[in-house]
Parts: C-alpha cells; sequence; structure tokens
C-alpha cells in the first residue's frame, strides 16, 4: 500500500520557492513558472522539453502557450498539494531550460543570443 506523499503548507512552499526556485512562484495551489521565448520555434522547444522531462520522472505538469511564452504549473495531485516531487520536477525544468553552455566557460558555445535567427528562449538576467 502506498504512503501518502506530505504536502507543504502555502508558506513552506514560498519560503522554499524563494531559496530553491527565485523565478517560480505559489497561486492557486499551484507552483508556476512562465518562459519567455522569442517565437514560436522557442515555445514549442521548451514545451518538448519539459514534457521529455515530466515522462521521465513520471510527473506531469499543466502547461500553457502562446506564440512567446510557456507556463508550466506543477501540483502533485494524487497527494492534493504541493509535494518534493513538484520542487525536484520544477528544479530540473528550471536547470535544463536555462542551461546557457558558453556561459559555463567550456567548449560548448550556446546558441547566440543577438541574431534572432537562432536565438530562441529569453534567459532571466541577474539582478544588479
Amino acid at each position: 500500500m502506498a504512503t501518502k506523499e506530505r504536502t507543504y503548507s502555502d508558506a513552506e512552499v514560498e519560503e522554499r520557492l524563494k531559496k530553491e526556485l527565485p523565478h517560480w512562484y505559489l497561486e492557486d495551489g499551484w507552483i508556476r513558472r512562465k518562459f519567455k521565448t522569442n517565437s514560436w520555434k522557442g515555445t514549442l522547444m521548451v514545451i518538448n522539453t519539459v514534457g521529455h522531462l515530466s515522462e521521465a520522472a513520471w510527473h506531469h505538469p499543466d502547461i500553457t502557450a502562446s506564440y512567446a511564452w510557456v507556463e508550466v504549473r506543477l501540483m502533485n495531485h494524487a497527494a492534493k498539494g504541493i509535494t518534493d516531487k513538484d520542487f525536484e520536477l520544477a528544479k530540473k525544468i528550471e536547470d535544463v531550460v536555462h542551461w546557457q553552455p558558453g556561459a559555463e566557460g567550456g567548449a560548448l558555445e550556446g546558441t547566440p543570443e543577438d541574431d534572432m535567427r537562432f536565438s530562441y528562449i529569453k534567459y532571466d538576467r541577474p539582478k544588479d
């Protein structure tokens, strides 16, 4: 028999988001993140990335999309709240969608952000 997963209170969720996932927020019982893209191509790439990660994790978000954005919403339906599964999948989505190889200084240069023919996602900029 499966045990019930621990759900977090709104205050606990907000505290964890602040520390671990600052671009995510709690609204209407879901943790949410809107990814801005440069085009429909970028939007589809984000959706497919989230789809792959979610299927591999066997934990599926709700997704809403438009031409230049994708919103991902996570909540554990079975547990009727936010659980560790939601935080872990959100972190993996964040890490993969916002991966910038060029910023790591390795052999991979990353997509040219200043050329709209290739740029597909609008990366979050560090706050000064």
